[in-house]
């Protein structure tokens, strides 16, 4: 039977003492260290920021401006066939400062 152990890191934080008192107080209710309730306190509050960072929320109305977009696209403008024109050119040439490597960068 193998054992893993987990690397852990430390965190040090200075806090008021009546906070800490507060700490101490709401670790007690629930049951758990200060330790252990510093620790998931953190997480939920980390794992809340990651996930609000990593979702973009729309309203209904602006979710349904996108689907129409997707189901119906406008036809491109000048400006977009330009581009369009200009990144095949890439494709086909190769880098226009000398440096083809007959391969595109996407």
């Amino acid at each position: 039977m193998t054992t893993r152990t987990l690397e852990r890191g430390r965190i040090t934080a200075r806090a008021p003492q009546s906070l800490v008192e507060d700490l101490e107080e709401a670790a007690a209710l629930v049951g758990v260290s200060v330790n252990q309730f510093i620790v998931q306190a953190s997480v939920e509050k980390a794992r809340a920021i990651i996930d609000s960072f990593a979702r973009i929320e729309i309203s209904r109305r602006d979710a349904a401006f996108i689907a129409g977009l997707l189901d119906d696209p406008p036809a491109p403008n000048e400006a977009l066939r330009r581009a369009a024109r200009g990144y095949r050119r890439e494709v086909d040439h190769g880098d226009p400062d000398g440096a083809a490597s007959g391969s595109s960068r996407h």
